[in-house]
């Protein structure tokens, strides 16, 4: 790892690390665009039943976070600890992070099933998709160790500088998903249970695959049992800390939006407009989680290089990891803007239904160059510890989404709600850049000479 880091040139590091992690991504979004695909095109009720899992979502997310709560701050916390040359500090927080995933999974998935109900209400279920919502989302949390320990340990394995075996513990859960989608949801009759169902047994695969590779000696620190050390969690929460609280407030973000399409829209209109609202998403996902990718598998380097001191590549890794990341935006954008019936084809079959949401993904994906900014800075500041600096310019777009969500439909037409996306992310990106120049980029060149020296 650290030959690797010090020697190879940063450009080809980024592309080394950061494609097979993009990769990935795409493979874990078919997860959900799996269940949603094949969800939506139930006979008679598959539009309710997307709207129940577009419902769901929100909840399901923010118990993913803490995935990235303690996977994310402990890959982060062991390569800024290889980068110090710290290899027991990197050693325990691999293994702590372990501990952790396991007693929040055990937490929350108690805390899910007992508060099912009110729960679904609170993101706006109705009488009639509570049934569907009800089921799934009781079946989806009973894979929540799996799904947390799997997919949280599964960052450590991408900051051994393992990119294509990280890749491959996704894509394993991906297939598996896949291939037990429509023969539980079809030829077992199963409807919205047996997506459910397949997505479990899906992250109890990807788990398996990942604690036999941490647990051989192929693992740069190879997985076992050892007390919690207080130092070492706390280092770990705090670094996590704002990828976990950005996913939260992705979820309010989904939770306002719906809320303002119930309300404006009322209970028919209202269903309807939700139901596009989860074929919007379905597609952000394939936006957001390859960029994620992108960063969350140069995220080592961020780490390593900070922790050594060499502030001219960590300045070139910001560089490379925009460029990828906004060439894939940009693809996304035009395939958005030329063709979006074809996105919304994948999850619903109604011929209005499919107009409108085509015209929401068009109106929700004009600023999306504006996200590749905030995802190499964003990001980057996360792994190198640097919160303080990361979650305001956060923050700020994310506050702003909120607000235009709630002013838009008081003064324009319900549709024109999907704009509130493109403003933040316009917005959002202009705001970051000049903080990130005129602000984060001298404090950083001074905090990282004096390291060095």
């Amino acid at each position: 790892m650290e030959q690797d880091f010090d020697r190879t040139p940063i450009s080809k590091l980024v592309f080394k690390l950061g494609i097979p992690a993009m990769l990935a991504q795409f493979f874990n979004i078919l997860y959900s665009i799996a269940d949603r695909a094949f969800v939506g095109k139930i006979t008679h009720d598959g539009e309710t039943a997307l709207a129940a899992i577009g419902i769901c979502a929100p909840v399901l997310t923010a118990i993913t976070a803490f995935s990235s709560l303690v996977g994310i701050g402990g890959a982060s916390v062991m390569s800024i600890s290889v980068g110090k040359k710290d290899l027991r500090s990197a050693g325990i927080a691999v293994n702590n992070a372990f501990i952790l995933l396991f007693c929040i999974s055990v937490i929350i998935t108690m805390l899910s099933l007992i508060f099912t109900k009110p729960l679904l209400y609170a993101l706006g279920c109705s009488d009639t998709m509570y049934p569907y919502a009800r089921v799934y989302f009781r079946i989806y949390v009973t894979g929540t160790a799996a799904a947390l320990c799997g997919t949280g340990m599964n960052q450590f394995i991408l900051a051994f500088g393992n990119a294509k075996r990280g890749m491959v513990a996704v894509m394993l859960g991906a297939v598996v998903n896949i291939i037990l989608d429509p023969i539980f949801i079809y030829g077992f009759n199963m409807g919205i249970k047996g997506a459910a169902a397949a997505t479990v047994i899906a992250q109890f695969c990807v788990l398996v695959y990942v604690l036999l590779f941490l647990l051989s000696d192929k693992a740069l620190f190879k997985l076992k049992l050892s007390p919690l050390d207080r130092r070492i969690v706390k280092r770990i929460l705090k670094i996590g800390s704002l990828p976990f609280f950005i996913m939260l407030f992705d979820n309010l973000l989904v939770i306002s939006l719906n809320f303002m399409l119930r309300k404006y829209g009322g209970n028919a209109l209202g269903d309807r407009y939700i139901s596009c609202a989860a074929v919007v998403q379905s597609f952000m996902v394939l936006v957001f989680y390859p960029a994620q990718g992108i960063t969350t598998g140069c995220g080592t380097l961020y780490s390593y290089h900070y922790g050594a001191g060499n502030y001219d590549k960590v300045t070139q890794i910001f560089k490379y990891v925009f460029i990828l990341c906004a060439a894939y935006m940009l693809l996304l954008c035009a395939a958005a803007q030329l063709m979006p019936e074809a996105f919304a084809g994948i999850f619903i079959k109604d011929g209005d239904a499919l107009v409108l949401s085509a015209a929401c993904i068009q109106k929700y994906t004009l600023g999306l160059l504006g996200v590749a900014v905030q995802y190499a800075v964003v990001d980057g500041l996360t792994a190198m510890g640097q919160i303080r600096f990361a979650l305001p310019i956060s923050f700020f777009r994310k506050i702003l989404y909120i607000l235009c969500v709630f002013i838009i439909p008081m003064i324009c037409p319900l549709e024109n709600i999907f704009y509130a996306e493109t403003v933040s992310d316009i917005a959002g990106a202009i705001v970051t850049v000049t903080v990130f120049l005129i602000i984060i980029v001298p404090k950083l060149r001074l905090k990282m000479n004096f390291k060095a020296a």
